[in-house]
């Protein structure tokens, strides 16, 4: 496995880390998603990424996860969490609120079972909560030791620096994660966001590096999804539209002829494709069996020649 720095912190994360989004505490089953985490840990995945909201109802995931992790060391591994997703139909159920950030990271270190969280992520950000208020709420947790770093999911450049800018302003300990959508089907954080957080000290833990498993190959033109995959499941179907279109579909089919001419699975390379910036820490992937987690973790330390990467933005239609 290789080991990066999470930004400008001094935290080493995995490359490839092990996600619970859509699968565990809701379609996997428990043994089977305590088996992954196993064969995930003894791969050498030491970054388990959750969130309150991840699971059948609030923090579901969270206690497959910490349950699945219990057997291991507690520095061995770096866990997260999240909030501000709603976890409940009353005012302060949802949000950045000082309230609700204590509130779900203590409901999440009961979950989870320990005494910490390394990151805590704002899940999205707050426009109904003053931004100092969040800030301060998540510096005053840290203080306490209930999180070690903090982080941010999905925020524009515009509140990331108006982020950063306040913590400087007001002495706060900074953001060190950022956790965008991004593979080669979705390159929106390129242009600005990789860039200004790289300044920031702050580093990328990108999820659905696979495409939600459309750049596995597994889905074919003019094929119902496979039975037991993302594809074919009610609960996860709405997050699968925007990949399973035809001309998006024979896009991965040319990819895949690009993985094969150099010994790759699609997979592999798709992992590889985003681990090349340097200012990616971890790619998230997920997984509902052990195969699959031995799968992904081969692409750690691939390097893609150039000629691959040309390729590959040919396909796409990215202008160089």
């Amino acid at each position: 496995m290789e080991y990066r720095r999470l930004g400008k912190s001094g935290l080493k994360v995995s490359a490839i880390a092990l996600g619970s989004w859509l699968t565990y505490g809701t379609v996997t089953e428990e043994r089977t998603a305590e088996a992954c985490v196993h064969k995930a840990f003894e791969l050498g995945i030491n970054h388990f990424d959750c969130a309150n909201v991840y699971g059948a109802e609030p923090h579901a995931a969270e206690r497959v996860l910490g349950r699945a992790l219990r057997e291991y060391p507690r520095e061995s591994y770096v866990v997260t969490t999240k909030a501000f997703w709603p976890v409940g139909a009353g005012p302060n159920d949802r949000g950045l609120s000082r309230k609700h950030i204590i509130d779900e990271v203590e409901k999440s270190l009961t979950a989870l079972g320990v005494d910490y969280v390394d990151i805590f992520y704002c899940h999205r950000f707050d426009p109904e909560t003053e931004l100092e208020e969040t800030l301060r709420a998540i510096d005053d947790l840290i203080t306490q030791g209930k999180i070690l770093y903090a982080g941010f999911s999905e925020w524009s450049p515009v509140q990331i620096a108006d982020g950063v800018r306040l913590q400087k302003e007001l002495g706060l300990h900074r953001f060190v994660a950022s956790q965008p959508l991004y593979n080669m089907l979705n390159r929106g954080i390129e242009a600005e966001v990789i860039p200004l957080c790289a300044r920031e000290g702050i580093g990328q833990v990108v999820f659905s590096p696979l495409g939600q498993g459309v750049l596995t190959g597994k889905y074919r033109p003019g094929e119902r999804p496979p039975a037991g995959s993302r594809g074919a499941t009610p609960e996860v179907q709405a997050f699968m539209r925007r990949y399973l279109q035809p001309e998006i579909l024979q896009k991965v089919e040319e990819l895949a002829a690009v993985a094969r001419r150099y010994d790759l699975t699609l997979a592999r390379m798709a992992l590889a494709w985003v681990l090349r910036l340097p200012e990616v820490s971890s790619a998230l992937v997920g997984a509902s069996r052990p195969e699959q987690v031995e799968e992904n973790v081969k692409a750690a330390g691939v390097v893609l020649p150039e000629e691959a990467l040309r390729e590959i933005d040919r396909i796409l239609g990215v202008a160089e």
